[in-house]
């Protein structure tokens, strides 16, 4: 229970947001500290040269400030350190800062310091990708009881549309209004699965922040398919016109519809991009080592770029090498590839290769430690997104047996009530068919929802969501289907899919 009314503090607290981004950015920040200080630039003027970074929003801020207290209102640097300590909410920085000021003023070796600092970060980011995994897993079982939550409600509704039928040979007075059943479907189901949705954007964040064009596009795509449903549901003159297609289907072929061009769209980004993420601790790797053989840092860039098993990855490093033979300055050919890359992550590392060459000095030492650490990194990742792949799976088999065990109890209530009375039979038959297809609707929608659910949950990103949301909604289609004509078989139940749509 703490941990739910954690993550709902989570999302209106803003200081825990602003904690959060700060432990992200911060393993990055030591590095290029560490990066800086190997190449012979001091303390204060590596926070000056933050300033330009921009992938690293929050430290630029701090950079600002930092800088602006010391150049404008004319304090110490060390001083605006130990307050900026005082105010953040993170444990981590705030060590961070208190050792970066111990250090220099005890006349410490910079160096020795951040590279300690660098190592015990990372551990402490391993730690809590752990720890958060663990989280992630506990609001998966939580939307798991959701799950079954829903279920039982939808059983119960079937349950209670043959109550209303056997009220009339008995004296029960079981009644249930029909316009509840679609405030259950198609209200408040929905709108507790993106509570859900909204609890795992604060647990997981994506590997790829910069999406908002895709976002964009996607958002036609998605109002036309709830359009279509729309248009159907209101006007049921266009629906009998259909003949044998029904609701279920109209609801499948719309959401399915409109989220493939999106998924296929965002696989692409996502094969790009993962290539990157895979490739760039290679290709800093080869930086390194070509600049040990005595290339130029641009040489030994061009050097690199050359390596031939990069897979997608390749072309951009072809426009990498083409640029900087054509004298294209090393950081616009930077300002040019964020442009088409949307991983954060290759992003940093490669902003990191910039700033190292740039600033000259130790040049190897710098990117050497960045080798390491990018590695590290991206083992880190690699393994968090494996741990996370089985919940997919996980979601297939809700939408089973959400989707079979309500057509189940519809049957069996249905056969039920032909032991009481044969003449109450069809009656009760054309009331259970009635909540089943508006459950049959409600289940694939709420499939659909649970697909962008488990693509934050997989891979930290919506746009992930579109692939499992069709997968998933489809695969709730399919086991509606199989179900009743199975189990319609098994009981010699009149409920077949034709009376359904």
């Amino acid at each position: 229970m703490s941990f739910i009314k954690k993550l709902f503090g989570s999302i209106v607290k803003k200081g825990g947001e602003e904690k959060e981004n700060t432990e992200r950015e911060l393993p990055f920040a030591v590095m290029i500290f560490t990066l800086l200080a190997a190449s012979g630039i001091s303390p204060y003027d590596s926070w000056k040269r933050l300033r330009k970074l921009s992938f690293l929003p929050f430290f630029k801020k701090e950079a600002e400030e930092l800088v602006r207290q010391v150049e404008v209102l004319g304090k110490d640097p060390l001083t605006v350190m130990l307050a900026r300590s005082q105010t953040t909410s993170s444990k981590l920085y705030r060590s961070f800062l208190g050792g970066f000021v111990s250090s220099v003023r005890s006349g410490g070796k910079m160096v020795d310091y951040m590279k300690s600092q660098l190592k015990a970060i990372f551990e402490l980011r391993s730690i809590n990708m752990n720890r958060s995994i663990d989280k992630i897993v506990t609001l998966v079982e939580a939307y798991s009881v959701l799950l079954i939550v829903v279920l039982c409600t939808y059983i119960l509704f079937v349950v209670f549309a043959s109550s209303n039928v056997m009220q009339l040979v008995s004296s029960s007075s079981v009644s249930i209004s029909p316009s509840m059943s679609y405030i259950i479907a198609f209200v408040i189901m929905p709108v507790l699965s993106f509570i859900f949705i909204m609890m795992a954007h604060n647990v997981q964040k994506s590997a790829f922040p910069d999406l908002k064009d895709f976002y964009k596009k996607a958002i036609p795509f998605v109002i036309g398919g709830f359009a279509v449903i729309g248009v159907f549901a209101l006007l049921p003159s266009l629906l009998q016109s259909m003949g044998p297609i029904g609701m279920p289907e109209i609801t499948t072929i719309a959401l399915v519809g409109s989220s493939l061009p999106l998924a296929i769209q965002y696989a692409r980004i996502a094969k790009i991009n993962y290539n990157a993420e895979e490739s760039i601790p290679s290709f800093i790797r080869d930086i390194t080592e070509s600049q040990k053989t005595g290339l130029s840092p641009e040489k030994s860039i061009v050097q690199a770029t050359k390596r031939k098993d990069y897979g997608p990855f390749s072309k951009f490093l072809d426009l990498i090498r083409s640029q900087i033979e054509w004298g294209v300055p090393l950081r616009r050919t930077f300002e040019n590839m964020k442009l088409k890359i949307k991983s954060w992550f290759v992003i940093v590392n490669f902003a990191m290769v910039v700033e190292t060459i740039e600033i000259g000095g130790n040049s190897i030492q710098s990117l050497e430690i960045l080798s390491e650490y990018s590695e590290k990194e991206r083992e880190l990742q690699v393994n968090r997104r494996e741990l996370l792949k089985p919940y997919v799976v996980l979601a297939l088999i809700w939408s089973v047996l959400i989707a079979a065990t309500t057509v189940i109890v519809a049957l069996t209530t249905t056969m039920m009530t032909s032991l009481v009375s044969t003449d109450l039979s069809s009656v009760a038959s054309i009331a259970i068919q009635g909540q089943l297809r508006v459950f049959s609707v409600g289940i694939i929608i709420q499939c659909w929802i649970s697909g962008f659910f488990i693509g934050k949950i997989s891979e930290g990103n919506f746009g992930a969501g579109f692939k499992n949301a069709a997968l998933l909604a489809a695969t709730a289609y399919v086991s509606l289907i199989v179900s009743q004509v199975l189990l319609g078989s098994f009981f010699g139940s009149q409920i077949v899919p034709a009376n359904i749509s």
